[in-house]
């Protein structure tokens, strides 16, 4: 049984991206963002942006504005032109370059804010409003974590390493393995017990010479395992391959498969085999990948799912 690395970025479900797109038009359309006028006001979206811009950031040139805003320079110009006509805005020249602004608010420009600033105000709060106290702290949390997401710098993760277990990294690999599956697949409690009963049989009857456990590491805290147990004087056994998310993109899940072919070479074993669910599509790539071939499948009912449960195999 297996998580789902990939080669380089993590792959995104077809419906979680779908998930997305459906927020962003149903919240896009809450809001009344499609709308001409925003906020039944005389100004539309991008227009209000510029206002916000300068009310909250001071004196700007339209080069900085539009770099903030992502606007596009010719768009952003007309709209700076349009506010200058009615007054909303005052330019400065830039002593270094004649050619240049600095834009501010007038007064009539921070009136205008204003109103709009309030208007907005009103219709969030009448949004919110039918919900219960509870609920409302429940979306602008939820809010409030999308935003904290989505503004996360992306660095990539230090390169793992792989090592031999150490005291409570079995205890790590039965709860990540429970918790991941229950999470991703809706495997009930059944699973961790199987993981948990496999990693105890591993620890009473382990054969050093013939078996053995990594656990890949970035910077001393446990993100992957694997183990190779023996089936029989001449097959070995995969077995919990996992891979903590924040882990993918670096080729993790082929390396502990790798691991593990390399060692049951060594020790003389002919074959290798694992037992996996048709559902791990990525997992089995990287299974196919390393050369096991599917020989079996079977359809059957665990862990409080519909699964059809798949033997692969390889020659050493």
């Amino acid at each position: 049984m297996t998580a789902s690395p990939t080669h380089s970025l993590p792959e995104v479900a077809d419906d979680q991206v779908q998930t997305v797109r459906a927020f962003n038009r149903f919240y896009t359309h809450k809001l009344g963002v499609l709308d001409q006028q925003l906020l039944k006001s005389p100004f539309s979206l991008s227009e209000a942006r510029v206002l916000y811009e300068l009310a909250h950031g001071g004196e700007q040139s339209a080069k900085e504005i539009g770099t903030a805003l992502g606007l596009d320079p010719g768009y952003l110009s007309r709209i700076v032109q349009n506010f200058d006509e009615s007054g909303l805005i005052a330019r400065k020249p830039l002593p270094t370059d004649r050619r240049q602004y600095r834009l501010s608010l007038t007064a009539k420009g921070r009136q205008a804010f204003a109103r709009l600033e309030r208007m907005s105000q009103e219709d969030v709060a009448a949004m919110l409003r039918p919900l219960s106290g509870e609920d409302r702290r429940r979306l602008t949390g939820s809010m409030e974590m999308i935003e904290q997401l989505l503004a996360m710098p992306r660095t990539p993760a230090p390169r793992a390493t792989l090592r031999e277990p150490r005291p409570g990294d079995m205890g790590w690999v039965v709860q990540s393995h429970g918790a991941f599956y229950a999470g991703e697949y809706g495997f009930d409690s059944g699973f961790e017990a199987l993981v948990a009963e496999i990693v105890a049989k591993y620890m009473t009857t382990y054969d050093a010479s013939r078996e053995r456990c990594w656990i890949a590491d970035i910077e001393g805290r446990p993100v992957g395992s694997v183990f190779l147990v023996k089936a029989s004087d001449d097959v070995a056994k995969l077995r919990l391959l996992l891979l903590d998310p924040a882990a993918r993109g670096q080729g993790l899940g082929q390396r502990l498969v790798a691991e593990c072919i390399s060692f049951a070479r060594a020790c003389g074993y002919r074959r290798m085999t694992l037992w996996t669910q048709s559902i791990l599509v990525a997992a089995r790539k990287i299974y196919q990948d390393a050369g096991f071939k599917l020989v079996g499948t079977e359809p059957h009912r665990s862990f409080g799912q519909n699964l059809i449960g798949e033997t692969w195999e390889r020659d050493l």
